[in-house]
């Protein structure tokens, strides 16, 4: 596979929100979790189909890494982009490690495999998993973006039922005379 960046992919060379995090430590203890994890909150446009997965060892994984990464879902594109990244300069590419451009069919697809595969052991490195919105089309965005509107309509309901319905309201009383 080349290692050259998809012809669709910007030319901004700030690939710093790579880097991996360091673990929350100052959680409460009722917030804990069983495991721990760097606080990170992602925005509708910041996820991505796409993903680069650092921590690869460079012993010709390819192959190893579509198998890993098809138990998550379709995937339509693997491609070693550790070249593309060490020549921006933004992100520090661990020793002896390769990095590689995964594109999966649907996000939530993506969405699983990051979770499931982030800083897990793999054939000797430890993977770091990151969303790469910056290879996404305009048309994947916006098709993305349409999605999630569709998504948010159809968990909101479109006009929230009144409390007390029309014919239902209470009417003033009526004194009798007699």
């Amino acid at each position: 596979m080349s290692s050259d960046p998809e012809p669709n992919a910007p030319n901004n060379n700030d690939l710093s929100h790579h880097v991996r995090h360091e673990y929350c430590h100052n959680r409460p203890s009722y917030r804990a979790s069983r495991k721990q994890t760097a606080v990170k909150a992602y925005s509708v446009a910041s996820e991505s189909r796409h993903l680069l997965v650092f921590g690869v060892p460079q012993i010709d994984l390819l192959r190893e890494l579509k198998v890993e990464f098809r138990r998550y879902g379709t995937v339509q594109l693997v491609q070693n982009v550790t070249e593309a990244v060490k020549a921006t300069g933004s992100v520090e590419v661990e020793p002896f490690t390769d990095v590689f451009h995964v594109r999966f069919e649907k996000l939530e697809r993506a969405r699983r495999a990051k979770k499931l595969l982030d800083a897990k052991n793999f054939y000797g490195g430890i993977l770091h998993l990151s969303y790469a919105p910056e290879r996404e089309s305009i048309e994947e965005l916006r098709q993305k973006l349409a999605q999630r509107r569709r998504e948010v309509a159809f968990r909101v309901p479109k006009k929230q039922k009144p409390t007390v319905a029309r014919g239902d309201e209470p009417q003033p009383k009526r004194v009798k005379k007699c």
